[in-house]
């Protein structure tokens, strides 16, 4: 089965303008009651704290490749909101150079981006309407390796994780849709311009070598807390499924197939039945674990 890490390309264009997806905009959508933040790194981020007497749980999301802290259908705005009807805070962030984070693009890097993830997880931690001991972590696709890294170098941090459409080994993934000749261009030539077919993206070499600057499954195994991984049936990252929930650690681990979807949850068609299961479960997820 192809890995469809950019299965959403084929029809962006014919529905940029459904489920908020726009090619510019001046700043992304938020919900009611969210504050957008600027963290001390540049990056970028829209922060939800439902109104307590107490300290909430929170969950930090991180996007996926050439994406932003909205997700493609707002699934993170959207999910962001679930989570706040369950009382149950959100960050999402824009990685550095992504979105509307400081930074260059073509010097974005696998470390870079779990580096981002931290800061923002210290300041979920420091946050006085924010539980520190009741932290989740979500990550989608691209995203989802910096969830299994940034929870793999912080063990203790997080009490509940989820995954939706994650792969494995970066490398592969990557060399299987971006093709070799871009690796070689970009080494040759320190960056290389990329025409995904529905946005331009300029990649250093540094993306490139440092796609193996974590092993997942040596960072997996760190993490001890509850575990649960998504994927469509219709993905690459269905054939992981297996191997994340028989390595999770915790006591509490689950997968969810979603029969029928691809990368992205159907979430770029008028029928929103698929998109809004996988944001249910989610939210459900986190509400039952944290």
């Amino acid at each position: 089965m192809k890995l469809r890490l950019f299965a959403f390309a084929l029809t962006l264009v014919c529905l940029l303008s459904f489920a908020g997806v726009a090619l510019a905009q001046d700043a992304a959508p938020v919900n009611d009651g969210e504050t957008v933040i600027t963290l001390e790194n540049g990056v970028v981020g829209t922060l939800n704290v439902p109104e307590s007497d107490s300290p909430v749980p929170a969950v930090l999301m991180l996007h996926g490749f050439a994406s932003s802290r909205n997700e493609v259908g707002d699934m993170y705005l959207r999910l962001a909101a679930a989570l706040a009807e369950r009382g149950i805070g959100s960050l999402r962030i824009d990685f550095s150079g992504w979105g509307e984070s400081a930074g260059d693009m073509a010097e974005s890097t696998v470390s870079g981006m779990v580096a981002d993830a931290e800061v923002a997880l210290q300041y979920l931690q420091s946050l006085d309407g924010v539980d520190a001991s009741r932290l989740g972590i979500l990550g989608f696709s691209l995203g989802g390796g910096i969830t299994v890294f940034t929870a793999g170098e912080n063990p203790d941090a997080f009490k509940s994780m989820a995954l939706w459409s994650t792969f494995g080994n970066l490398r592969d993934i990557f060399i299987e849709e971006l093709t070799q000749e871009n690796f070689d261009a970009a080494a040759a030539n320190g960056t290389v311009e990329i025409d995904l077919g529905w946005r331009m993206v300029t990649l250093g070499n540094g993306f490139f070598t440092g796609l193996e600057d974590f092993d997942y499954q040596t960072e997996f195994p760190n993490y001890t807390g509850s575990f649960m991984v998504v994927a469509g049936s219709e993905d690459g990252s269905a054939d992981f499924l297996d191997w994340y929930r028989e390595h999770a650690q915790g006591a509490l681990r689950a997968s969810y197939l979603v029969p029928g979807a691809d990368h992205i949850y159907n979430v770029l068609t008028e029928d929103q039945t698929l998109a809004e299961a996988t944001i249910k479960a989610t939210a459900d997820w986190f509400a039952m674990t944290l």
